[in-house]
């Protein structure tokens, strides 16, 4: 998968704990099991955390979606470093996720995320981790 603009910093990236660091770059892109068009890399993943928290990128292709779905246990704050899209919150439309916004979903809130004619990336951390 070809890694450029805005968002290429976060793939090449690290993750920094106090005396450990987790390096992006190391972690595969895979294709989401139940997406067609999304693609998710894990630089933290509940096992790093204890479940306090997990940290994913994702990249949804052009005229793809994340289809509705929702998080039981988890905020996500959706951070649009590139890309342009949109989201749908509650059956309701969000602002243009464009880069630099940030799309918060709480626990049990039913959202769709859907890239238009640009593939839209995302910089999602959960809290508490997904699992």
């Amino acid at each position: 998968m070809e890694q450029r603009g805005i968002s290429e910093p976060f793939e090449q990236g690290a993750v920094l704990f106090p005396g450990l660091e987790f390096r992006a770059m190391e972690k595969p892109w895979y294709s989401h099991p139940a997406r067609n068009g999304v693609f998710l890399k894990d630089p933290v993943t509940t096992k790093e955390t204890g479940g306090a928290f997990s940290y994913h990128l994702v990249r949804v292709s052009r005229n793809c979606e994340v289809a509705d779905h929702d998080h039981e246990l988890q905020w996500v704050w959706n951070v649009v470093p590139a890309g342009k899209g949109s989201f749908l919150v509650d059956g309701r439309e969000a602002p243009v996720a464009q880069p630099g916004q940030t799309v918060v979903t709480p626990p049990r809130t039913h959202h769709t995320v859907s890239a238009g004619n640009d593939e839209l990336s995302l910089l999602a951390p959960f809290v508490p981790a997904l699992a």
